[in-house]
């Protein structure tokens, strides 16, 4: 059995890309999910992937469900900080549970996996942690200050903790995803992917799930572990940061 490895929001869209690459590549996956049971199902009967259900959000539930994966699997030895949602609107039209909801997944959410798995890693003297940030934590984007605003913070908290856990034998390490031909990107009408947003990307097209899960699992291997506190930008020269 290899090395365990904790997806969030592994069962769709990017993490699902994710938590597949890594079980290809050996890895023991274990795949975390929010709220769609039905794609969760999909997901384990199509995979074999074991799925778990809590919300990243909630310190006492991913507390919980930790104990319940080392219990099952053994302890996790990479985490992959995945799990995103947007709550898209103009600064001075946002309320404060659209910041919060934000927020709490895609900032708190890095704290809350990370604080219940570091413990493991450090007695273990391995570990690797990858964080799927946006080029929009990057660059920013209109209407997005919640989503920009955790974004950036996921890298802040990925060069800050790569200090802390360098000599542990544990690396830190981020990516920024440009735009990716996910459920939801595919999901805006053709006329403004052909018009508004491919003729943005140098490469001149949208990335594919795939390639952003190729970069996790580098990074989560023995060959990576020079690196760490680097965030890796996967846009397709959209952005050079």
């Amino acid at each position: 059995m290899g090395r365990v490895a904790l997806v969030t929001g592994g069962t769709r869209g990017i993490g699902k890309a994710i938590s597949v690459a890594l079980k290809e590549a050996g890895y023991t996956v274990a795949a975390n999910y929010a709220g769609n049971d039905e794609a969760a199902a999909k997901f384990k009967d199509e995979t074999g992937i074991p799925v778990y259900k809590f919300d990243v959000g909630d310190f006492d539930a991913v507390a919980a469900a930790l104990t319940q994966i080392k219990a099952d699997l053994g302890a996790v030895e990479v985490l992959v900080n995945n799990a995103g949602i947007t709550r898209d609107v103009p600064l001075h039209k946002m309320s404060k549970e659209q910041w919060d909801a934000v927020i709490n997944t895609n900032l708190s959410g890095l704290f809350n996996l990370t604080r219940n798995v570091i413990d493991d890693m450090r007695g273990a003297g391995f570990g690797r942690i990858v964080s799927i940030s946006s080029i929009n934590g990057q660059k920013g984007q209109f209407g997005q200050t919640n989503y920009a605003a955790a974004k950036a913070g996921d890298l802040g908290f990925t060069k800050a903790l790569a200090l802390e856990t360098a000599s542990k034998g544990i690396t830190v390490n981020a990516i920024a995803p440009g735009y990716i031909a996910t459920e939801m990107v595919m999901a805006v009408p053709k006329e403004v992917l052909d018009t508004k947003v491919i003729p943005q990307i140098p490469v001149g097209r949208l990335g594919q799930a795939e390639e952003i899960a190729r970069c996790v699992v580098f990074l989560a291997s023995d060959e990576a572990g020079f690196i760490t506190g680097s965030t890796l930008s996967a846009n397709g020269g959209q952005y050079m940061a």
